[in-house]
């Protein structure tokens, strides 16, 4: 099935699409793919807020205004070199965690849950950095970061719990 339509499909039954994905059998490439592609968009959704700082928005008085290709390249690496890295060891420690209460899941599992939850979710941060970028920081945007914090963490917790069900 397409990966988009196992997002949607995730929305509203996150157990079930990871259940389908780990019937797939072990592929770490998948893996790996699904978490730099959501590192990727994450990335490409910072640009619009990225922008709206180079152009000297919210700027405190007397501040310089930073250079765009400056801030972009700290974004890429953050998001492509860094938050990586950081999230390999969050599924590792997650499915620790998930052990010692019982999990009968393995690393593989754990990781393809929050790489997936991350894709699954990356469609409402796209939303979250149109609004930073075009509205500003405000309640709106706090909504919609809201919005995928939960969304994000509902499925997560979920997916996980799939992976950890050892069936």
């Amino acid at each position: 099935m397409p990966v988009t339509q196992d997002i949607m499909r995730t929305w509203r039954g996150p157990r079930r699409v990871m259940r389908d994905l780990l019937d797939q059998g072990r592929r770490e490439d998948r893996a790996i793919a699904y978490l730099m592609i959501s590192c990727f968009l994450i990335f490409v959704a910072q640009w619009p807020r990225l922008s709206r700082q180079a152009a000297g928005f919210e700027l405190a008085p007397g501040a310089e205004v930073p250079a765009l290709d400056r801030l972009m390249a700290y974004e890429f690496l953050a998001w492509l070199m860094i938050w990586p890295l950081f999230l390999y060891i969050l599924a590792a420690l997650t499915h620790l965690v998930a052990k010692i209460l019982g999990g009968k899941g393995d690393y593989y599992g754990a990781r393809l849950a929050l790489f997936w939850s991350m894709l699954a979710t990356v469609p409402v941060l796209l939303l979250h950095g149109l609004m930073a970028g075009f509205v500003g920081p405000g309640p709106q945007t706090n909504l919609i970061g809201a919005i995928w914090v939960a969304a994000f963490t509902i499925i997560w917790v979920q997916s996980l719990r799939e992976a950890e069900s050892g069936s």
